[in-house]
């Protein structure tokens, strides 16, 4: 009874954790920055993702996630360690009970190395539930009854479209296209078109300040400032919205392919309940400009973003903690 309850969404691009009673108390990038002479981690989070391309040879900094899964078990290890100690403490009496998020198209063996993680890490016990799932949950859709309700998250490394209903996932399609490939698309534009190199965290400013799924009616632009492949010197290009819209595209239509290839196998009652009352966008890729328009479009079906699309996750992951009894049957079996 002493033991915190705690939700975590362990994404790609960021890590958010949920206290039960508290709400999210942590948000930070999923980057690590350890000293390649002894594998000493010498920074996590925030301080970790300041030093992206900033570091000297002797620091590597890294992020241990990719596309939604473990690619460096060490490494994430001692990130998640870091990131539950900052919540639950150091006491090593009460350690605490932990939900992990996982994509639902996951394999045994990745979602065995995510369990084994987060016990290495120091949790008292370790469950894992499917990311749509948690989403739902945490964006407060009717999950329990037996009608048809469809999600769509958009995370850093996975989108993930599923059709949920009484309280677990009847379809779901993951595919590992989210918002760092298409911060590397406009990265790879910039390049092409103004012989400039950017580094990932430009590429991610240029697609919060402009990025758009559709031409908008006022075009934005904004400077960039980068490395010229030529000469080899620093300098300034401006780039617009509509080239930004240009460079994602065939990202979102690989997103937009998914959600229909989810709504193509959908059985027809649930089917017909979705064209009533829409499709949930979570995820931090539902925040770029006109997705919901161009997702609505292109399929038929109405797409609103969720109120807070990025916390999404991991209070669904606490919520189903809190409610273990309830989703217990329908969390990720390892």
């Amino acid at each position: 009874m002493f033991s915190k309850y705690i939700g975590i969404d362990l994404g790609t691009a960021n890590v958010l954790v949920y206290v039960k009673g508290r709400g999210i108390v942590l948000n930070e990038p999923s980057v690590v920055a350890y000293s390649a002479a002894d594998n000493r981690v010498v920074a996590v989070g925030t301080k970790a993702r300041q030093m992206l391309g900033r570091t000297p040879g002797r620091i590597t900094v890294t992020r241990p996630m990719r596309d939604g899964v473990i690619a460096d078990y060490l490494i994430t290890e001692a990130m998640l360690r870091y990131f539950i100690h900052q919540v639950a403490g150091r006491m090593s009496l009460f350690r605490p009970v932990v939900m992990v998020c996982i994509p639902a198209g996951v394999t045994n063996v990745e979602s065995r190395a995510v369990l084994d993680a987060t016990l290495q890490a120091g949790a008292k016990e370790a469950h894992l539930i499917p990311e749509p799932l948690a989403a739902a949950i945490g964006a407060n859709i009717p999950i329990s009854g037996a009608t048809g309700n469809m999600v769509v998250d958009i995370g850093g490394g996975t989108c993930e479209a599923a059709v949920i209903s009484l309280n677990d996932i009847v379809v779901s399609s993951s595919i590992r296209i989210g918002g760092n490939r298409i911060d590397e698309m406009i990265a790879t534009y910039v390049r092409r078109r103004y012989n400039l190199i950017i580094g990932e965290r430009t590429a991610e400013e240029i697609k919060v300040a402009i990025g758009s799924a559709m031409p908008l009616e006022r075009e934005l632009e904004v400077e960039i400032r980068g490395r010229d492949t030529i000469d080899g010197l620093p300098k300034t290009r401006t780039i617009t919205s509509s080239e930004v819209t240009d460079a994602v595209a065939e990202a979102l239509t690989s997103i937009v392919t998914n959600v229909k290839a989810v709504l193509e196998q959908t059985p027809p009652e649930l089917a017909a309940d979705i064209a009533d009352k829409g499709m949930i966008m979570t995820g931090g890729g539902a925040l770029l400009r006109n997705l919901d328009r161009l997702l609505a479009i292109e399929t038929g079906v109405p797409a609103y973003v969720a109120d807070d699309p990025l916390s999404c996750v991991a209070i669904g992951a606490g919520r189903a903690l809190e409610h273990f009894e309830i989703f217990r049957d329908s969390l990720t079996p390892v």
